[in-house]
């Protein structure tokens, strides 16, 4: 089997700071990490290895210095890294970048076919889900999102059982493979690199491919394959407007409550009169 885990380096979002004059992301200063969500899907996908003797292989597009996020996935047991990276690729949005994913995730499977691909649920600095979605699209391979488990796995048959939260609470799927999943964050918890692989990182020779190498279309990467364009990033204006502080006459629910009502009713004069009037209209 063959497990095929696309993982993004982004900037820390808890100290991501907007510059006030051009509302452009300043990345500065701010340490660069393996998406969050993405470390869900790497966990899972070493936990398929450790039960039925997976192949891992982790891939991410982005500048030369995301080599740095491979290297971290490979101290935590993956077998392989692949480092897409060209000029050509910049300013890829979610349309370009699933292509971009796919022309190298095929080119991998030349050589080793690959079984399930697996995606973080987002990025904590986009922010769209698309791009495993996508992914998932071009390959032909089912889509498996917001898995909360794998319940079981046959490659004999080649057949997976997952648990898929929905709004109306859990779903139980079973499809062929290949396919394609999005864990849910939370679901389980990363573990933490061997020594032996931490000397194997260190020393692998990253797997760095072009544009060219993968045969992507150029037309169809970076800003000329991208049809959205952020256009702009702004902090929200803080409201001037003060949190108040409510009296009730009592500590008991039914008297915080009325506290409360009678709060919204003084703020709002004719939020009184609208309820009778749709009251008395049956609605």
């Amino acid at each position: 089997m063959h497990i095929v885990v696309c993982i993004k380096q982004v900037p820390d979002s808890a100290q991501i700071r907007i510059h006030p004059v051009t509302n452009t992301i300043m990345r500065q200063g701010v340490p660069a990490i393996i998406n969050p969500f993405d470390l869900f899907s790497l966990e899972e996908a070493l936990r398929l290895k450790d039960k039925v003797g997976a192949r891992v292989t982790v891939l991410t597009m982005g500048p030369p210095m995301a080599e740095a996020s491979l290297r971290k996935a490979l101290s935590l047991g993956a077998d392989d890294a692949v480092l897409l990276t060209d000029r050509k690729f910049a300013g890829s949005d979610t349309l370009a970048t699933s292509y971009a994913l796919t022309s190298a995730i095929l080119k991998l499977s030349e050589s080793d076919p690959v079984d399930i691909v697996f995606c973080g649920k987002q990025t904590v600095d986009g922010d769209t889900a698309q791009v495993g979605p996508g992914i998932a699209t071009r390959l032909g391979f089912e889509q498996l999102t917001y898995i909360t488990k794998i319940e079981d796995i046959s490659l004999g048959s080649k057949e997976i059982v997952v648990q898929r939260r929905s709004e109306g609470g859990v779903q139980v799927l079973k499809t062929k493979l290949p396919c394609m999943i999005t864990m849910l964050e939370g679901t389980n918890t990363m573990r933490f690199g061997k020594m032996d692989d931490m000397f194997r990182a260190a020393r692998y020779e990253l797997k760095t491919w072009s544009r060219d190498f993968t045969g992507a279309e150029e037309a169809k990467v970076g800003l000329k394959g991208s049809p959205t364009v952020v256009s702009k990033v702004f902090v929200p204006k803080p409201r001037a407007e003060k949190a108040k502080m409510i009296k009730a006459d009592g500590t008991s629910p039914d008297a915080l409550a009325a506290a409360a009502i009678d709060a919204i009713f003084a703020a709002q004069p004719k939020l009184a009169d609208d309820l009778l009037a749709r009251a008395a209209a049956g609605l």
